[in-house]
């Protein structure tokens, strides 16, 4: 019997504004798509301009 995975991945995560929306916005995508996994593109989250530690863990 083959299982079914559901990936969620989100785009370019820019600044704080971006990081405000998907804290905001993901919980409900996950559960709307029923997303085992979520992949995010945040490497400009910071500031627009790359990720830093702070932001990895939260």
């Amino acid at each position: 019997m083959a299982e079914t995975v559901s990936i969620l991945f989100v785009g370019d995560i820019v600044g704080s504004p971006g990081l405000q929306l998907t804290e905001t916005v993901l919980p409900s995508l996950i559960k709307k798509y029923e997303a085992d996994f979520v992949i995010a593109n945040g490497e400009n989250s910071h500031e627009g301009h790359g990720i830093n530690e702070s932001i990895i863990k939260s």
